[in-house]
C-alpha cells in the first residue's frame, strides 16, 4: 500500500512539473494629428490626442499555465498609456487597464482582481467603432474603460451562450486623473455597501451574429467622484446590443440606457447603429450614427466615419471624421478628452497610425 502512495504522489508531482505555461508580451501603440473646431474660448485645436486614436495604446503581460485535467490558471498585467507624453492613462496606474489573476476550465472562468466588467464584454461586437477618438465616450467616458477593481469575475461559454458577472468590493481606487478614476476604493469596515459594483450579462453569438444584455449597478462612497458622493447613491446602466455579419463585414447597434440617483435624478439614452465593411481584405471603413438624450436638459446626434489601410499584418493606418450635432445645452465635445462650446455644433479628424505587437 505505501508503494501504491509512493507511485501515486510520484505520478501528480510529474503532472505538475511537466504542466505547459507561458508569457506572452502584447500591445499597441496608436497616436497621429487630431483637429476640433469650436473650442471653448473659441478658435480651433490641433494637436496630438493623449487618451486615444483609434484604440487606446496599451502594453501588457498574459500567463497562462496549464494544470491538467482541463483546467489552466491565468494573469493579466495590462497597462494603458499615453502616446504623446509617456504618462500614465487610467488614473496614474501601473497596470490602470487590467491587474488580475485567475483559473478556468469546461465550465468557464473565475477572476480576481481589476478585470474588464461586463458593460465592456456586451459592447465588444455591436459597438463596431469601439474605443476610438470619436465614439460614444463623448456621450459616457464610462463605456470604453468599463473596468472594476477589486472584483470577482466569472465568464463562462455553453453552446454559444455566454454568461457572465463581476462583483466588486470597491470599483475605482484611484483618483480623478483620466476618465475611468473616480476615487471609490471602498472596502470599508463595517460599511458593505460603499463603492460596491456588479455587473451582469447573458450573449448569444451564432454563424449569423448574436445579441447580449448587461445590467450595471454602482454605489457611491465617501470622497467619491459627483455626484456618487454618498452609498446610498446609485448610477446604474442596462445595455440591449445586436450584431449581424455579412460576407464584407458586420452591422452592429443598440440601446444604452443610464440612471443615476443622487440628489438628482438624472436619466440618458444612447442609441447607436453601425457597420463595417471590407472593401479588400487590407482596406476596410467603419461608420456610425448616434443619439444621445439627457432628459429634460439636452440631446446630441453624433456621426463617425473612419478609414483603415493595413500596411502589414501589424501596422493600420486610418483616417477618422466625426460631426456633432448639439442641442443650445448641450456641450458633448466631438473627440474623447476634447472640449466644445455649450450649444456649439463640431467638427473633428484625426490622421493617424496603429502599432500592434
Amino acid at each position: 500500500m505505501k508503494k501504491l502512495w509512493a507511485v501515486a504522489a510520484l505520478t501528480g508531482t510529474a503532472s505538475l512539473a511537466c504542466g505547459q505555461s507561458s508569457v506572452t508580451l502584447y500591445g499597441i501603440v496608436d497616436t497621429g494629428i487630431e483637429y476640433y473646431d469650436n473650442v471653448p474660448k473659441g478658435g480651433s485645436f490641433v494637436g496630438m490626442p493623449s487618451l486615444t486614436g483609434e484604440m487606446p495604446s496599451r502594453f501588457g503581460l498574459r500567463g497562462v499555465e496549464d494544470l491538467g485535467g482541463g483546467f489552466k490558471t491565468f494573469f493579466v498585467l495590462e497597462n494603458g498609456f499615453a502616446t504623446d507624453s509617456g504618462a500614465l492613462n487610467y488614473g496614474g496606474r501601473l497596470f490602470g487597464r487590467q491587474a488580475n489573476v485567475g483559473l478556468s476550465g469546461d465550465y468557464g472562468s473565475f477572476t480576481l482582481g481589476r478585470q474588464m466588467n461586463m458593460s465592456m464584454y456586451a459592447l465588444l461586437n455591436a459597438d463596431v467603432i469601439g474605443p476610438s477618438i470619436h465614439s460614444m465616450a463623448s456621450f459616457d467616458g464610462y463605456l470604453p474603460n468599463a473596468r472594476s477593481d477589486s472584483a470577482i469575475g466569472y465568464l463562462g461559454e455553453f453552446h454559444g451562450v455566454t454568461a457572465g458577472g463581476t462583483y466588486s468590493f470597491g470599483r475605482d481606487a484611484a483618483g480623478p486623473a483620466g476618465p475611468s478614476a473616480t476615487n471609490c476604493a471602498g472596502q470599508i469596515p463595517g460599511d458593505a455597501v460603499a463603492c460596491r459594483q456588479y455587473t451582469a450579462m447573458l450573449a448569444y453569438d451564432g454563424t449569423w451574429g448574436g445579441v447580449a444584455a448587461s445590467y450595471d449597478v454602482m454605489n457611491g462612497g465617501p470622497g467619491a467622484a459627483a455626484p456618487l458622493v454618498n452609498p446610498d447613491y446609485k448610477d446604474t446602466r442596462v445595455i440591449v446590443d445586436a450584431y449581424v455579419k455579412y460576407s464584407r463585414g458586420k452591422a452592429g447597434g443598440g440601446w444604452i440606457r443610464r440612471n443615476t440617483s443622487a440628489e438628482r435624478h438624472a436619466q440618458s439614452d444612447i442609441f447607436f447603429l453601425g457597420t463595417t465593411w471590407f472593401f479588400t481584405p487590407a482596406l476596410w471603413c467603419d461608420g456610425q450614427a448616434l443619439r444621445y438624450i439627457l432628459r429634460d436638459d439636452s440631446n446630441s446626434t453624433m456621426l463617425v466615419g473612419r478609414v483603415n489601410y493595413a500596411l502589414s499584418k501589424r501596422t493600420t493606418a486610418y483616417s477618422s471624421v466625426s460631426y456633432m450635432f448639439n442641442s443650445p445645452l448641450a456641450a458633448n465635445a466631438i473627440a474623447a478628452g476634447g472640449a466644445v462650446q455649450t450649444g456649439a455644433n463640431q467638427f473633428g479628424a484625426m490622421v493617424g497610425i496603429e502599432r500592434r505587437f
